[in-house]
């Protein structure tokens, strides 16, 4: 079921980017379904004992 979400995705995100305002950012499929997310990269990565307190 994930590969037909992603599918649904891709196609909505291409209709939205060809009717979209040029001076507005694009859309990814991201924008459009609910168990994909965009991942922010990080500035730098975190220790161990940072992951490890995170995870309780």
């Amino acid at each position: 079921m994930m590969r037909v979400e992603w599918g649904a995705g891709v196609i909505a995100s291409t209709i939205a980017n060809v009717n979209r305002d040029p001076k507005k950012p694009p859309f990814s499929p991201t924008d459009f379904t609910l168990h994909f997310t965009k991942v922010a990269a990080a500035a730098e990565p975190i220790s161990l004992e940072e992951a490890m307190s995170s995870w309780t």
